[in-house]
């Protein structure tokens, strides 16, 4: 037969060539296809992760570039001075979470004509979870563990259809289970880094040592009180004051924690994405 002319011949390689681009762009662009869903996969599950070398961890403190710092409280017994903790940062217009067991709930339900969760609320307060009992939640079943969550949650949403979403473990306790399964029924687990010590009953001076001398203080703080403390409502007033003329500003946990895009160093500083 008759053979290629040269014209034919580049025609051909041209044509083989393009086949060969074209075969290598499709598998460029299918690898290219499969990193960036790795990727996307990968960038979705980090941006709202608790987990640190395997461990789940609860937010201690916050990462920000604002000096803001919450003040907390666990409710869990006595309810002697929380009208008073209550007027004192109403008078200096403070918000802060208090966090309440279900018994303490139930004890202490009105002020004055109103429920005092009302009054929390009403002030600009959060309200927090600290279980049903304060119990060990570490030490309990999964389904104990929701039962201690969910109870209080209820009494709460009852009273004041308010929707708890902030949960602190009794005596700090937790492991994976206790944070996972917080979050399974919608809420956050909260630590602090600055613990006032005012359950010591060392006085009043102690509290205000304690916390605005603490080597954690920083922005993103978030410090640990009590209201039935002996001293606490005595040193509040101080506290109060003293940390604003180190330029801290005081907010809600509502307010001071991210709710997604998140993730957590070693520490517990819940840093945002």
């Amino acid at each position: 037969g008759f053979g290629m002319t040269d014209y034919q011949k580049k025609l051909e390689e041209k044509k083989q060539k393009l086949i060969r681009m074209a075969k290598y762009g499709v598998l460029v662009l299918t690898v290219l296809a499969t990193v960036r869903g790795i990727v996307i996969n990968a960038r979705q599950s980090f941006f709202t992760s608790s987990t640190v070398d395997g461990r789940e961890l609860p937010i201690y403190c916050v990462e920000t570039k604002e000096p803001e710092i919450a003040l907390t409280f666990d409710a869990a017994w006595g309810n002697e001075d929380t009208a008073r903790i209550l007027e004192i940062l109403k008078k200096h217009q403070v918000h802060v979470t208090f966090f309440m067991t279900g018994g303490w709930v139930e004890s202490y339900p009105d002020d004055g004509d109103a429920q005092r969760e009302y009054t929390f609320l009403a002030d600009g307060h959060d309200l927090g979870n600290h279980s049903e009992n304060h119990k060990n939640m570490s030490q309990l079943s999964d389904e104990e563990k929701k039962q201690e969550l969910m109870t209080v949650h209820e009494k709460v949403r009852t009273l004041t259809g308010y929707e708890m979403f902030l949960f602190r473990p009794p005596y700090g306790d937790y492991d994976n289970a206790v944070v996972k399964t917080a979050k399974e029924c919608g809420y956050y687990t909260i630590q602090w880094d600055v613990d006032s010590l005012d359950w010591k009953d060392y006085g009043v001076d102690s509290i205000l040592k304690t916390v605005t001398e603490h080597k954690h203080l920083g922005n993103g703080s978030i410090i640990l009180c009590h209201n039935g403390a002996k001293y606490t409502a005595d040193a509040l007033d101080t506290l109060i004051t003293t940390l604003q003329e180190k330029g801290y500003t005081f907010v809600p946990l509502s307010e001071l924690i991210y709710r997604d895009q998140y993730h957590m160093n070693h520490e517990g500083r819940q840093i945002k994405n």
